[in-house]
């Protein structure tokens, strides 16, 4: 599988020639650049650069593959995905797709806090009770990207679903890097392929780029409306890429009161006495 040579051809048809102050005679074969115009610009001969884009250099220089970045007008995370396609290091040692008791014992022991663990593809490996009633992206055994782009229950949780899509394909291509060959990374590749036009349309562009560590989402609950969630993500230690993903609301806000109105509601539906309010000092206790 030539990964880089993928990724090269697909930035490379990205970029319109006027882009880069290059003329346009409008009687151009290719879309974007051509590889002798992107060798130009890089400093490297067409002869050589033809071979990378070929997959027939496995281990160009950090030197050279900085300069097709920047001839290619990638970014930092974008320029990172290039080496680690140029450089792969050894095949990743997988753990299994399953969370620690420890962990699981965590996300239970926050009644009135959504939070959800997710594996390299995006696959939700666990959650609390309150992130499921919170959304059903969340329910354990389903995949984030999938859910979203194929489930139109789910998309009415998330206003402005669309505008996700292209950071959560991003970031499924920058989990891969060159371990584009993983059985599970290629059956949900495959099926979205066939299903998802957006899905398919986008995979083909080659964005890379890492989850952010944290930010806002804006979810709309069919019992308490409209909310305005900060989330922070976080890197489970000994873990095969699992990360730990925490929602919360802005004291004294209405998404606050909103999300301690469903964690009762959540609580009284399970038969469990309702989470103690923020009023209270001090952590309350696990269960």
């Amino acid at each position: 599988m030539n990964l880089i040579g993928e990724y090269l051809r697909a930035r490379r048809e990205l970029i319109r020639p006027e882009d880069v102050g290059l003329l346009d005679n409008g009687h151009r074969r290719v879309p974007g650049l051509r590889r002798d115009e992107l060798a130009m610009l890089a400093g490297i001969s067409t002869e050589y650069y033809t071979r990378l884009e070929q997959g027939r250099d496995r281990r160009p220089s950090a030197q050279v593959l900085d300069a097709v970045a920047r001839a290619l007008g990638l970014d930092e995370d974008a320029t990172a995905h290039l080496h680690a396609l140029g450089a792969p290091e050894a095949p990743r040692r997988r753990h299994p797709s399953r969370v620690r008791p420890g962990v699981q014992l965590l996300l239970d022991a926050w009644p009135g806090t959504p939070a959800y663990v997710q594996g390299p593809f995006q696959d939700v490996l666990a959650a609390n009770r309150l992130a499921v009633a919170l959304s059903p992206v969340f329910a354990p055994g389903g995949n984030v990207l999938r859910t979203v782009l194929l489930d139109p229950e789910a998309q009415e949780f998330l206003p402005g679903w669309q505008g996700r899509i292209g950071s959560l394909i991003a970031a499924l291509r920058a989990a891969a890097g060159p371990d584009a060959d993983d059985p599970r990374l290629t059956d949900l590749v495959g099926e979205l392929s066939i299903k998802s036009d957006v899905f398919r349309r986008l995979w083909s562009r080659h964005d890379a780029k890492p989850h952010p560590g944290g930010g806002i989402h804006h979810m709309r609950h069919p019992i308490v409306g409209d909310l305005e969630l900060h989330y922070e993500k976080f890197a489970v230690t000994d873990a095969d890429r699992q990360l730990l993903v925490v929602y919360r609301a802005a004291p004294g806000s209405p998404t606050a009161d909103a999300l301690a109105l469903l964690a009762a509601l959540t609580d009284e539906a399970a038969g469990r006495p309702a989470a103690r309010t923020a009023s209270r000092t001090g952590p309350d206790p696990v269960r």
